[in-house]
Formats: C-alpha cells, sequence, structure tokens
C-alpha cells in the first residue's frame, strides 16, 4: 500500500509561542517556505486559547514569556498529555531549567541566539517523526470509501477512535477537548455516511485486508 496520504507532515501546522516579534518573523518566514502552515503568539493565554479549535503538529516555545511562564505552559501541556513535540528556547543559560523542561516533555531546548535554519531542520524531523506515529495508529486504513473527504485534524480524530479510543482519550492525545472530538466524530460520521460506530467501521475496515482488519479490531 502507498505512503499514509493523511500524515505526511507537507502543510503540517507549526505554532512558535514567544513574545520577540523578531524571532517570530524569521521562524514563521522559514517556516512556511519550507511548506509548514505557521502561526505565533505572544503569550501563554492566546496559545492555549487557540488549542480549543485546532492542535499544532509541533510548537517552539519560549521559556521567558509575559505572564505566565513557558515552563507553567510546559507543565499545563504535561497535564494535557499533549502528545505533539515541544521545542524550547531560552535567552539564558540556565541548566536547571532545561533539565526541567525536559523533564515535562520538551524534546530539546536551543538557547538564544540559535539559528533559525537549524531550528527548521529540527521540526521537519520532528513533525515528520510525529505524523509516523500517527500514521501507524491506523496502518492499513488509507484508502477507504471517502478518506480524502475528511480534514487532517478529522483523520487523526479517526486514527485515534477507530482504534477504541474514547473522546476523552483522543483528546488527550491530540491535545484537544473531549467536545471538540466528539464534534469532529459527528463530522466524520455525517462524511462518510454512518450512522452508527459500527457503520463507521465497516466503511473504513471495507477496502482491508482481512490481517489488517484483525490487527485493527484486537486494538
Amino acid at each position: 500500500m502507498g505512503h499514509m496520504l493523511p500524515f505526511i507532515p507537507q502543510n503540517a501546522p507549526v505554532v512558535v509561542v514567544d513574545d520577540d516579534p523578531s524571532v517570530c518573523d524569521a521562524l514563521l518566514l522559514l517556516l512556511r517556505i519550507d511548506g509548514f502552515e505557521a502561526a505565533s503568539f505572544g503569550d501563554g493565554e492566546s496559545f492555549f486559547e487557540s488549542l480549543t479549535s485546532s492542535t499544532p503538529s509541533c510548537v517552539i516555545l519560549d521559556l521567558q514569556l509575559p505572564g505566565r511562564s513557558g515552563l507553567a505552559v510546559l507543565k499545563q501541556l504535561s497535564d494535557m498529555h499533549f502528545a505533539p513535540p515541544v521545542f524550547v528556547v531560552s535567552g539564558q543559560s540556565d541548566i536547571p531549567m532545561a533539565v526541567e523542561a525536559m523533564k515535562l516533555g520538551a524534546i530539546d531546548f536551543l538557547e538564544k541566539p540559535f539559528s533559525a535554519a537549524a531550528m527548521i531542520d529540527r521540526v521537519r524531523e520532528a513533525v515528520r517523526t510525529y505524523c509516523g506515529s500517527i500514521a501507524g495508529r491506523i496502518e492499513g486504513l488509507a484508502d477507504f470509501p471517502g478518506m480524502l473527504l475528511l480534514t487532517r485534524r478529522e483523520r487523526d480524530v479517526l486514527a485515534l477512535v477507530t482504534n477504541g479510543a474514547s473522546n476523552k482519550e483522543a483528546g488527550r492525545r491530540l491535545g484537544i477537548s473531549p467536545r471538540t472530538v466528539e464534534v469532529h466524530r459527528a463530522r466524520i460520521m455525517d462524511k462518510l455516511g454512518a450512522r452508527n460506530a459500527a457503520e463507521l467501521m465497516r466503511i473504513v475496515l471495507s477496502n482491508v485486508p482481512a490481517a489488517s482488519r484483525r490487527r485493527v479490531s484486537a486494538v
């Protein structure tokens, strides 16, 4: 079977949370040139507000933020079981802070000033790995009828619910609320013409080899 269409990182959304406009402008420019969707937020509050409607594939987080600190933001993401990779950056050479950030789930710590181009290289690899891990959750489900009708986020949700995740569990893994997952599930079923969960599973598995169906149903 070909590559998993929904999960290639092309146009994947990346968010920069930093109150330094020069850093944001440089990163956003290079991210967009590289094919990512990119947005920036100057504080943790606006970033968390954005998560109610969408989930990025990667976050670049400054630890020195106005109001809620970067470590506080990272702690809340950890409590949410936020799945996408988070890079933390800081203008201070603070090893204990870096250690704490890694304990809270950051995948890398970079001290300012850093090379924006090098950061983009790291983001590209992290997004590829993250998207690949999601793709692995629904191995064999790429070619069912109606797949291309779904948005990227709807496919992310479907990847989890098909493997038996509840709305709450899917929300934890994707960093969105259970209510948002419920809305996505309703849209998925409407687009695919499924009247219930059993019918949705039948549609999704219609073109899957028997061995793959057994793997999914066993989850």
